[in-house]
């Protein structure tokens, strides 16, 4: 068993708080030192609130699944003596109302992978993806459908 760590933190400043009118940004911070100015969403919480130029829960899940699928991917493939020279994810998720909840839904990923050498034929790459997702540890976490879409 492996235990993962974040330490979220936020401070009111000199907002009344109590109105509403308080700004969301906040930090996360890693254990190997890492820190990221995260905010809520400007689609959930009015600017100036929301802080758009911060990474909010939406997008961090969107890029964390994204980024585990590719992990086993490049891993998949240099299993499989593919070499590989960039992977390229425009990952997109869809937040919507389901059965009375609001959730991200869908998450597709559009991985654009680039090789050396010849590149491996479709239904190999098709089965790398497909291995890669059954492996990825976030996407066996959730109930978001996710896709990958290759052009």
């Amino acid at each position: 068993m492996t235990t993962f760590s974040a330490e979220v933190a936020w401070e009111r400043g000199a907002a009344s708080f109590i109105d509403g009118r308080y700004s969301r940004g906040h930090r996360w911070s890693f254990d190997g030192g890492a820190t990221v100015a995260a905010s809520a969403s400007p689609h959930n919480v009015p600017l100036p609130y929301a802080l758009a130029e911060n990474v909010d829960p939406e997008e961090a899940y969107v890029a964390a699944l994204s980024s585990c699928h590719m992990l086993f991917y490049l891993w998949l493939a240099s299993k499989k003596r593919i070499l590989v020279d960039s992977y390229i994810d425009a990952a997109t998720g869809l937040m919507e109302t389901v059965q009375g909840r609001t959730m991200v839904s869908r998450v597709e990923l559009r991985p654009q992978v680039t090789y050396a050498g010849d590149r491996p034929n479709r239904e190999i790459e098709q089965k790398l993806h497909h291995e890669a997702h059954e492996l990825c540890f976030l996407a066996n976490s959730v109930k978001t459908e996710i896709t990958v879409r290759l052009d």
